[in-house]
């Protein structure tokens, strides 16, 4: 019996709301892991922001790779891990990038309450978009 999911099971499982788990390599160190909030569409890329200035932010310039993870952490268990190259970093948008999160992750009310908190209009100022096109891929269901 195997528990490896499909590629159409595990590709819509990473675009389900989790918190993901991000991974990038640290010389010298384990990697470096932060937890992010993200968006993804089956077959493209997985797209986050973060502000500028951030240790995480420096390792995947530097590295220019990553690894995340998403699961549900009640039963039955099911992960999905991806591993893949950083394909861009650039400013961020308020309105491309980090409304459509904070909404996804918060609801309409909330995210815009979290977009005022960070500064509104101006939060992209200190966030950039971070793109990763998942190349490996692992994953399990234990339903």
């Amino acid at each position: 019996m195997s528990f490896v999911m499909s590629k159409e099971r595990r590709e819509a499982f990473l675009a389900g709301i989790h918190v993901a788990v991000l991974a990038v390599n640290e010389a010298g160190w384990g990697p470096s892991l932060s937890p992010i909030w993200y968006t993804y569409e089956p077959g493209g890329v997985v797209r986050f922001t973060t502000n500028k200035g951030t240790r995480k932010l420096r390792l995947m310039r530097e590295y220019q790779r990553v690894a995340l993870c998403v699961q549900l952490a009640e039963s039955p268990y099911m992960y999905v891990t991806v591993e893949g190259p950083v394909t861009k970093i650039e400013a961020a948008d308020v309105e491309r990038d980090m409304r459509p999160i904070a909404y996804r992750y918060l609801g309409a009310y909330n995210g815009e309450r979290y977009i005022e908190s960070l500064g509104g209009e101006a939060a992209a100022d200190n966030s950039v978009l971070v793109c990763m096109r998942p190349e490996r891929w692992y994953s399990a269901d234990y339903s």
